[in-house]
Order: C-alpha cells, then structure tokens, then sequence
C-alpha cells in the first residue's frame, strides 16, 4: 500500500470559479459526515457524485441491513417502537441510488451524481480507457486520479462536488479536512 498523501489541499488559481471539489475517504463514517456536511451547506444528493467499488458497495449494504435487522431486534426488545442505529451505509447508498448511478464492467466501479455525465462526455472511450484517463480527462491531475483509482481498489470512497463559490469551496475543504479526506482537491 502506497503512502497517504499528506500534502495541502490543492486549490484553484482561479478564486471566483472554484473547480470540482474531490477527497478520498477510507472510513465509512468519514464519507457519510462528509455528505451529511454537504446537505447542511444546501447541497443536494443530485449535486454530490460519488465513486466506489462494487465490493464496497456490497460491505456497505450487507453493514446497512445488519445493523438495520441488530437495531429492531434491541429495539423490539428494549420495548422501543422504531429501530436505533440502522443508518451505517444508508448515506452512502442513498446518495448512489437517487443520483442514477452505473457500473462499469470490467473496472468493477459504481459512479453516481454528476460526475457520470461529465465521465461520458470525457471522451471517445468514456470509461473504457480505465478510470486515471477518465479522471484525468474531466480536469484531475493524474497524480490525483492515481492516489484515487488505489484508494477505491482499497475500499475508499471517492466524493465530489462542484461548489457554488470560493466560500463554498473553503468551507466544505474545512470540513472535508477534519473528516480525514485524503489527496482534497479544490
């Protein structure tokens, strides 16, 4: 396993326009705060893309049911009506279900959100030259994309967002920082 980038956020040079927002998360927790920090701010699920691998797609419903069906039961049992807990991957995955998410066979990757239109768009091939061209052909530096394509082949979730101002863009890499994304670009 390669080392984190433990660099600075790379920020725009051009303050009035900020670019597409991208950070790795390797905790599960880490990405759904982040997301959940995003709908504080007034962002959308339609507005937010997110990038895993089907396993990690599948660790997190397979954790999103256990942990519903484990909450019931002590909920039944405590005389409680409704379940506690049963959120762990539901933020996740509710994100990924609402904003029309693909897979793409052979990468074993599912994209949601805005990211699928611009990935499309990026190119003859889309997605069939590997995620680093793609990333790197929608404006990520290909040392960006690289730290992303091992940090989702790991597990890691991929987060982005088009903030809707400078203020925007430092705010949400303020959060983004204290929830441990890794390789913040912005």
């Amino acid at each position: 396993m390669e080392p984190k980038a433990t660099s600075a956020p790379t920020v725009s040079p051009n303050a009035t326009t900020p670019r597409m927002m991208t950070g790795l998360f390797r905790a599960q927790a880490d990405a759904e705060s982040a997301i959940i920090a995003l709908e504080k701010r007034g962002y959308r699920k339609e507005d937010v893309s997110v990038l895993m691998s089907d396993e990690t797609r599948k660790r997190l419903a397979a954790h999103s049911s256990m942990t519903h069906t484990s909450g019931e039961k002590a909920a039944e049992g405590a005389g409680v009506g409704s379940a506690v807990g049963g959120v762990a991957g539901a933020i996740i995955l509710g994100i990924v279900a609402v904003a029309a998410p693909i897979a793409i066979p052979g990468i074993g990757l599912l994209i949601s959100g805005p990211l699928v239109a611009a990935l499309a768009g990026s190119g003859a091939g889309g997605l069939a030259g590997g995620l680093i061209g793609s990333l790197v052909r929608v404006g990520i530096p290909e040392s960006h994309a690289k730290i992303y394509d091992l940090g989702l082949r790991e597990g890691g979730v991929l987060i982005t967002v088009q903030p809707r101002s400078q203020f925007d863009a430092t705010k949400i890499a303020e959060d983004w920082t204290a929830l441990h994304a890794e390789n913040l670009r912005y």
